[in-house]
């Protein structure tokens, strides 16, 4: 159930979906018996498109969530695993196809091949099965252990966690799968707009992990002040960034996060 209603609130959060809302009831209103209503409406809604798609809002937004976690450092002791979250590989096109077909976070199987080399004993798990409520859902952790296979990781290593639609579940079954021992060392990558809700619900099911994160789509601070060029790329940035700061607040109200807004120290 929790599944369905993430769905749902998923959609309403994010931002270019609920204008698109506003501008098709105004538009509505204008057609029928209340033309005043409408117009102010419309209006309205094309104004937020406006400012959502070219302010730089939506860098300030994945900013505040992006520049949470720093950048992983070596400190000379390797990882006993690394965790490597879904989200990268679209799996429906990649099964027909028969071709793996990434999405805009591939740099988490960048990541993924570049520890598994640096660190040839570290256990590499992962965790994605699929989220979609529409298509026939194809797991992404199968895909994953294809690639892994072809590179020449050794299977022994690799772990597939191909049950989890949600965050929470990737943490809930990859805690089961792997028993992590007292003492032992994980690394998680993952998004670095996602590392706050991922580590947070990691937490919460008693999974202490080290954030790894990639996928930065920003330069930084610098960019907080940069307006956007395209109306398309302002509207993608904010739909990410308004979509992952619902999920830490719906994380946190129903206990699925450890903190509203975790942070590196506990």
């Amino acid at each position: 159930m929790f599944f369905v209603l993430s769905k749902v609130l998923g959609f309403f959060s994010v931002p270019s979906n609920a204008i698109a809302v506003i501008c098709a009831l105004g538009a509505g209103l204008l057609l029928i018996r209340w033309p005043r209503a409408g117009s102010r409406i419309l209006v309205f809604g094309v104004l937020l498109l406006l400012l959502v798609g070219y302010s730089p809002i939506g860098n300030v937004l994945l900013l505040s969530l992006s520049e949470r976690f720093p950048a992983w450092q070596f400190d000379g002791h390797d990882p006993d695993g690394i965790i490597v979250l879904g989200g990268a590989i679209d799996s429906e096109t990649s099964a027909a196809r028969h071709a793996l077909e990434t999405d805009s976070s591939a740099e988490r199987l960048i990541a993924m091949l570049e520890l598994a080399r640096r660190f040839p004993k570290a256990r590499i798990v992962f965790s994605g099965g699929s989220g979609n409520l529409i298509m026939n859902s194809v797991a992404e952790a199968p895909l994953a252990g294809q690639l892994l296979d072809r590179l020449g990781v050794a299977p022994a290593r690799v772990v597939l966690e191909d049950k989890s639609r949600t965050t929470e579940e990737n943490a809930v079954f990859t805690r089961q799968l792997v028993a992590p021992k007292p003492g032992e060392r994980w690394l998680l990558v993952t998004s670095a707009f996602h590392m706050p809700r991922s580590i947070g619900a990691f937490r919460a099911a008693g999974f202490e992990v080290e954030a790894y994160p990639v996928d930065w789509r920003t330069r930084g601070w610098a960019d907080a002040a940069m307006p956007f060029d395209k109306l398309s790329a302002g509207l993608a940035r904010t739909d990410v960034a308004v979509h992952e700061w619902t999920g830490l607040i719906a994380y946190w109200l129903s206990g699925r996060g450890s903190a509203l807004f975790p942070s590196p120290k506990r």
